[in-house]
């Protein structure tokens, strides 16, 4: 099994050279927080659920990037496992840092998880691949974690790197602990087969909406919550209870689809329900024109309400969280999505440009959600933001303010009701990891913003 770091607290060093990033611009929010394309863009990315990072992998000399482990740890590592670290840090960009706070093996799990989804949702993105060809790949992808010389050499897109030099990932996988190993390669497979149904198929009903969310989010989630148990750091419950991590999933995806309308129809995607969109307008698109502006809300708010009816279970979900790093890891992107979406909520931005989270206001939300008081306040502030909103014209008003009391609710739990989570980390770790992350997240962003910035001057 691949050796676990020490528990030692992030070196002054680190923060030193954190501190010293300048921001130079003020860039945009990544699309995501773990992976991007439609699984992290949707999926591992806000978090580490669910994306699509905005600059191509750089060779390891030229990328710059902040230094997360201490140096004893790193020396520890294999060369092959440095590697992997290496495009974490190049590929999930906003948390990078939370992945390498967690505790122990787990971390290293966690680390090539992602980088195999990743390497999977390149497949799946890559329009250049003829389906039939692609269809093969993504329901076989499972088995090339087994094949140690196999990689993909002939992919167009910017992450390509992790299947040009996939052996090094699977080298990794291999070594990871037989009760990690079974994990990451059923969520492959099972996320495989999903991703290969739906490339000839559309959104088209809100079942399969939150089928195409399971697919590409909720196993993200179930395999998650399968990890944190086999390293033991979690009760087995958590693992097995697949209805609740399958909505944290969920969530985060629904939450990324509702946010990005207008850059997936601009791109040709769609991803909104068509029992949802069809009510209100002839085409998807149609709903970004300024006299249809009424109808598209509408739209909006039902789809909003649908996926707040996943909060009480990510309220459940994160109250049975015992260990610290597990529960930083899951409740960031949960209290980043429930912002985005009181943000998106009856906002005609969703179809004119970018609905955005202040950086300011993302670095307060990481900073502040580690423990369940906390996320519980949080999560009431912004359901509360988002009744304040609620229209009494509006179509979905009844159901949203349905979903609006339950979500009260259960917030309202008493401090005494909720378990207790063992502090394995300090509280001068969990600032620097929590800093770490805030920085991190806003030092990569901007650069990537800065190089994309660049390539569309030189494309002019």
């Amino acid at each position: 099994m691949a050796g676990a770091c020490c528990k030692c607290p992030v070196s002054l060093s680190v923060f030193k050279r954190s501190l010293s990033v300048t921001q130079r611009s003020s860039g945009s929010a990544p699309r995501s927080l773990l992976l991007g394309g439609r699984l992290g863009e949707r999926g591992l990315q806000e978090g580490c659920w669910a994306a699509r990072p905005s600059s191509a992998l750089r060779p390891a000399g030229s990328y710059r990037h902040p230094a997360f482990f201490c140096f004893s740890c790193q020396e520890s590592m294999s060369e092959s496992l440095r590697t992997c670290y290496l495009y974490l840090n190049q590929t999930s960009r906003s948390f990078a840092a939370v992945i390498q706070a967690l505790d122990g093996d787990l971390r290293h799990a966690v680390c090539i998880f992602y980088l195999v989804l990743r390497a999977l949702d390149t497949v799946e993105d890559d329009m250049t691949i003829p389906l039939e060809k692609k269809v093969p790949m993504l329901n076989d992808f499972h088995t090339y974690l087994y094949q140690a010389e196999w990689c993909f050499t002939e992919s167009q897109e910017k992450d390509r790197q992790v299947l040009e030099d996939f052996p090094t990932i699977s080298l990794e996988f291999r070594n990871l602990g037989q009760e990690y190993r079974d994990v990451i390669s059923d969520i492959c497979h099972r996320m495989g087969m999903g991703m290969a149904e739906f490339l000839e198929k559309k959104v088209g009903s809100m079942k399969e909406w939150d089928q195409y969310c399971h697919y590409v989010a909720g196993l993200v989630g179930i395999g998650l919550s399968q990890l944190f148990s086999a390293s033991q750091l979690e009760d087995p419950e958590v693992g097995r209870d697949t209805e609740l991590a399958n909505s944290m999933g969920l969530f985060l995806q629904k939450t990324n689809i509702i946010r990005d309308y207008l850059e997936d129809t601009q791109e040709g995607r769609a991803f909104w329900p068509e029992e949802a969109w069809s009510q209100f307008a002839g085409r998807l698109e149609d709903l970004a024109q300024s006299e249809k502006l009424e109808s598209a809300l509408s739209c909006l708010n039902l789809l909003v309400t649908d996926a707040l009816r996943h909060v009480p279970d990510v309220i459940a979900y994160l109250a049975r969280l015992r260990n610290q790093s597990v529960f930083n890891f899951c409740a960031i992107p949960q209290v980043m999505a429930i912002a985005t979406l009181s943000a998106c909520y009856n906002n005609p931005v969703v179809f004119q440009g970018v609905v955005k989270i202040r950086k300011g206001q993302a670095v307060t939300l990481m900073m502040e959600a580690t423990n369940m008081r906390a996320v519980q306040n949080i999560i009431t502030q912004y359901s509360q933001e988002i009744l304040q909103k609620v229209s009494l014209s509006d179509p979905s008003r009844d159901k949203t303010l349905h979903i609006l009391a339950l979500i009260r609710e259960k917030s309202s739990l008493s401090q005494s009701s909720l378990p207790s989570r063992t502090h394995h980390l300090s509280p001068m770790y969990l600032s620097a990891a929590m800093l770490l992350a805030a920085l991190s997240w806003q030092y990569l962003s901007t650069t990537a913003a800065q190089a994309q910035g660049t390539g569309d001057m030189q494309g002019h």
